[in-house]
C-alpha cells in the first residue's frame, strides 16, 4: 500500500498567524487555514473538516465494497461526517465523528444493511485511527 502525505505551514504565531495546507495529490495546494477558519467563519479550511471529509469518504468506500462483496450491484451512498471538537483542559480534543448516511440500494433488507453498515463503520481505516466516539445514523430507500 502506498504512503500518502500532506503538509502544513504556519507563518506567525497564535491567533495572528496564518497557515496553508497541501496534499500530495495537489487537490489541496496552499489552502488557507488559521484561527479564523477553524473557530470562526473566515474562508478557508481547518483540520476538523479535513478529518470529517476523510472519515466520510473512507466509510462510504468501505461500505460500497462491502455491499458489492455481498452481491449487490447498484446503489447510491451519500455520507456526511460531523466532527465535534470540545475543550479539554488548556487544549481541545476531537470527541466525536457522527456519520450520517442516506443510501439507496435496490433489494437490500434493513437487517443486512444494518449489519454491513455497522461493520464498515467499525473497520474503515479512518474509523480505526480516530480515538473518538463514532456514531452512525442511516436511512435506506429501496
Amino acid at each position: 500500500m502506498p504512503t500518502r502525505n500532506g503538509s502544513a505551514r504556519y507563518e506567525g504565531l497564535g491567533k495572528d498567524g496564518q497557515g496553508s495546507v497541501s496534499t500530495q495529490s495537489g487537490v489541496l495546494k496552499d489552502q488557507r487555514y488559521g484561527f479564523g477558519t477553524r473557530f470562526g467563519d473566515e474562508p478557508g479550511t481547518n483540520p476538523e473538516e479535513l478529518i470529517a471529509a476523510a472519515h466520510a469518504s473512507c466509510f462510504t468506500m468501505a461500505l460500497s465494497f462491502a455491499l458489492a462483496a455481498a452481491g449487490h450491484e447498484d446503489g447510491v451512498l451519500d455520507t456526511t461526517a460531523k466532527v465535534t471538537v470540545d475543550k479539554d483542559g488548556d487544549g481541545f480534543t476531537i470527541t466525536r465523528s457522527a456519520l450520517e448516511l442516506k443510501a439507496k440500494v435496490p433489494g437490500l433488507s434493513a437487517e443486512e444493511f444494518d449489519r454491513i453498515a455497522a461493520d464498515a463503520k467499525a473497520n474503515c481505516p479512518v474509523s480505526k485511527v480516530l480515538n473518538a466516539e463514532i456514531t452512525l445514523s442511516h436511512t435506506l430507500e429501496n
